[in-house]
This record gives structure tokens, C-alpha cells and sequence, in this order.
């Protein structure tokens, strides 16, 4: 009989969080491989919605609690994440307050479009891109 091998579905989520005024995202600095800033997120759990998931995911790792505005979009390229194919669905969220690393994430921090870190990982550059790209 065939084996069958799927993508991992995840989630990854854009917290904008008004900040002295501006409007800055959340991002997270990964303690765990492959390491630099990211967006918050992970792996869907079995029995969980994408909705749950996001949701769970950015409290974990930043502690904050969000308010999911939609569905941003979904990112598919095979070579997305070098630990396997992953399928990720992208959220748009608000939160108040500030950040603060828990879980998988080393540390947190909040960034204006100008000042996003150079070393994103997997496809978040391209992810946070599309996102500014949308704004203006």
C-alpha cells in the first residue's frame, strides 16, 4: 500500500500593536532551530481550527491576547521551512501592550516597517512584504 505524506498545516500570525503612536508588529526571536525573528505561530493541533490555533499560538509566545481581524493569506513554496513542507495560513491581529517571550520564542519585540530585522526565517520576509505592500 502507498504511503501518503501531506504538508504540516501551521499558522502565522501579524500582531500590529500602536506603540507611541505608530503601529509596529510583533515579532519573536526564535530560541529553537532555524533561529532568527519570526512572526509568532506553529503547528496546528489535532481537533483545532486555524482560528484556535493562531489565537493560541500568539499568546503563547508573546503572551499577548489578540483580536483576529481575517485572514490574511496562505503561503504554500515546499521550501518554505527546511524542516519539511509546511502549509501556513497567515492572520491579521491587534493587540494592546507589550510582548513579552515565552514558550519556543527567546525574545519579543515590537517594529515599525522601517526597522524589521535583516535575519527573518523561513518566508517571513516575503510574508511581512505582502503586508506592507497591502497597506499602502
Amino acid at each position: 500500500m502507498a504511503e501518503y505524506k501531506n504538508p504540516l498545516p501551521t499558522v502565522d500570525i501579524i500582531i500590529t500593536v500602536i506603540h507611541e503612536g505608530l503601529e509596529k508588529v510583533v515579532l519573536i526571536e526564535r530560541k529553537n532551530p532555524p533561529f532568527g525573528w519570526a512572526l509568532p505561530g506553529g503547528f496546528v493541533e489535532y481537533g483545532e481550527s486555524l482560528e484556535d490555533a493562531a489565537v493560541r499560538e500568539a499568546h503563547e509566545e508573546t503572551g499577548l491576547k489578540v483580536e483576529l481581524i481575517r485572514q490574511f493569506h496562505s503561503y504554500s513554496d515546499p521550501s518554505r521551512d527546511a524542516r519539511g513542507h509546511t502549509i501556513s495560513t497567515v492572520f491579521l491581529a491587534r493587540a494592546e501592550g507589550f510582548p513579552a517571550a515565552a514558550d519556543d520564542a527567546k525574545s519579543a519585540g515590537l517594529f515599525s516597517d522601517s526597522e524589521l530585522p535583516e535575519k527573518l526565517t523561513f518566508d517571513h520576509g516575503k510574508i511581512l512584504d505582502d503586508f506592507i505592500n497591502m497597506k499602502y
